[in-house]
């Protein structure tokens, strides 16, 4: 029996023990320090984008339409699966190069097994994954100002990096606890950024946004299928614990979207097309608000420089 078993484990163990060296580490550790807001005479745009894993392809779909419609986006804030494509869009990838990049990127590649009881992935090989497509820019030298949101596991703080190694940023926030190892910054542990902010909206207010996108990609619990076993029941149970803190998050924002994704596919080709027309669907339908709500804050401030604001 022992013997069958080591057998059953020889290929995971096989996985952990290739996993290579990190080759994108010489930029400083993240960090998270404060940046005067943004000013400026127009709406200062941010785009917030959510946690839900697999079903980040939607916040692709989302930036196709704004880039489409010639809706700039001035700051880029992401938790979890929105800080990966969120880096990315930062970085100056446009939203039919994000498209050709999560269409040939292969996620099992991404995954470094290595069994423990901290986690049983590492993580590194996202972070690499970043660092790589981002030529080893560090977050202040991105071509848009970017925010990656994570927890500090010691105190359940939520922290905002601004600087430093994105990939590393990237891979605290998606750090999901009891999978991914917690990543040690500056003797700090951190994870997924999805505990305390899955959009972080209220960071973006802080940052001195004007108007602020969220894009919420979390399954729903009233789209849930129904629920067949104890798995099943306890997924539910914390899609519903956490809609109260993603509910006071997104209250600040002007527009929220929320793509029609029902339960989460398995990720193919076809099925990463259908979570980017999702994506760009719901965008779609908010472009009315958002460009009410652009061309009402332009307004204002035109009558602020004008003196004709109190």
């Amino acid at each position: 029996m022992k013997f069958k078993l080591c057998l059953l484990l020889l290929p995971l163990l096989l996985v952990a023990c290739a996993t290579p060296p990190l080759q994108y580490k010489d930029v400083p550790s993240p960090a998270a320090i404060y940046v005067a807001p943004v000013e400026s005479d127009k709406p200062v745009v941010a785009l917030a984008l959510g946690s839900g894993g697999d079903r980040g392809f939607a916040h692709i779909g989302v930036i196709k339409v704004l880039e489409a419609n010639g809706i700039k986006v001035d700051i880029v804030l992401g938790t979890s699966a929105g800080s990966v494509v969120g880096a990315l869009y930062a970085g100056g990838y446009n939203g039919a190069a994000l498209e050709k990049l999560a269409l040939e990127m292969d996620r099992e590649k991404l995954k470094d097994f290595d069994f423990s009881r901290r986690g049983y992935v590492r993580g590194e090989q996202l972070q690499d994954f970043i660092n790589r497509a981002l030529n080893n820019r560090s977050i202040e030298q991105l071509d848009k100002p970017f925010v990656v949101i994570a927890t500090q596991l010691s105190s359940g703080k939520t922290v905002a990096f601004n600087r430093g190694n994105v990939g590393m940023a990237v891979r605290a926030s998606s750090s999901i606890p009891g999978v991914f190892y917690p990543v040690m910054i500056a003797g700090e542990e951190y994870v997924d950024g999805d505990l305390k902010k899955p959009v972080p909206v209220t960071v973006a207010r802080e940052m001195g946004a004007d108007f602020i996108i969220a894009v919420d990609i979390s399954q729903q619990p009233k789209n849930h299928p129904p629920l067949n076993d104890i798995i099943d029941i306890l997924k539910q149970s914390l899609r519903i614990m956490r809609q109260s803190i993603l509910s006071q998050e997104l209250e600040s924002a002007q527009v929220v979207i929320q793509p029609e994704i029902g339960p989460t596919p398995e990720i193919d080709a076809t099925s990463k097309l259908h979570l980017i027309k999702a994506g760009e669907e719901a965008a779609t339908a908010a472009l009315p608000m958002i460009r009410e709500w652009l061309e009402k804050i332009a307004a204002e401030k035109a009558l602020e420089r004008a003196g004709l604001l109190p």
